[in-house]
């Protein structure tokens, strides 16, 4: 019975790892909802899932090193663990309802910034990637996705691209922020006792191993089914866990 649970979580794992790697999103998204659907209370899932984010982040940021803005990737992650820590430690204050309903409210963003140029044209032309912006963005966009166990990894791509980066920029630099983001928001877990060790051992080989191989179909996907593919998965995906929840 263990070692069938073992072998559930780690496909659960590989499945976000590999969407992570395709989409540049921190892959909680994807695999919080899963890990609750699976049977595992939702705090448990996030604290998997920040523990996770860091060793998987850091195979996709490695096959897609050469598209990191590292000048924009340094004022992403001081904005971003900031806000990642906030809310990480406004987690535990939330009901599973409402940070069921937090988690839609991120995904319909997430769809708004991939499609902004479109959808607002004028405030899209107004956005400047200025150290302002991106750090005040960052800081924002993670206590959001912090409240609900995640790392902004959902939202650092469409808001990158929002600021002007070509969608391959966008996904190879929000690999490598979150992988800062999530590291400082899983020390607040940690201590407050929230991570199933064994159960996270076994995401956490899924993970990598997804990560690796979604990161290489990244790079060679064209970035319209890029953009088409991650507003299915994250509206599907926060959908389910409001189901759950209800």
């Amino acid at each position: 019975m263990i070692a069938e649970q073992m072998a559930l979580y780690a496909g659960v794992g590989f499945t976000a790892g590999l969407m992570s790697g395709i989409f540049g999103i921190g892959g909680g998204s994807i695999r919080i909802p899963l890990l609750n659907v699976c049977g595992m209370p939702l705090l448990n899932a996030f604290a998997v899932n920040m523990l996770v984010i860091p060793f998987a982040q850091s195979v996709g940021a490695y096959t897609h090193r050469k598209n990191i803005d590292k000048n924009i990737a340094l004022y992403a992650v001081i904005g971003g663990v900031l806000g990642s820590i906030a809310g990480a430690m406004f987690t535990g204050l939330c009901s599973t309802l409402m940070l069921s309903i937090i988690f839609v409210a991120v995904a319909l963003l997430t769809i708004v910034g991939l499609y902004l140029d479109r959808i607002f044209p004028k405030l899209s032309q107004r956005l400047t990637p200025s150290l302002k912006n991106i750090v005040l963005g960052a800081f924002v966009l993670n206590l959001i996705t912090g409240m609900r166990g995640g790392s902004g990894g959902s939202l650092f791509p469409p808001f990158l691209k929002a600021m002007h980066l070509e969608i391959h920029k966008a996904i190879a630099t929000s690999l490598f922020v979150t992988i800062f983001t999530a590291s400082a928001a899983v020390i607040i877990y940690w201590n407050r006792g929230n991570i199933p060790w064994l159960s996270a051992l076994s995401v956490l080989i899924g993970s990598i191993i997804g990560a690796r191989i979604g990161s290489k179909i990244s790079l060679k996907t064209e970035p319209f089914w890029l953009k088409i593919g991650l507003s299915i998965v994250v509206i599907s995906l926060a959908s389910l866990t409001v189901y759950k929840a209800l």
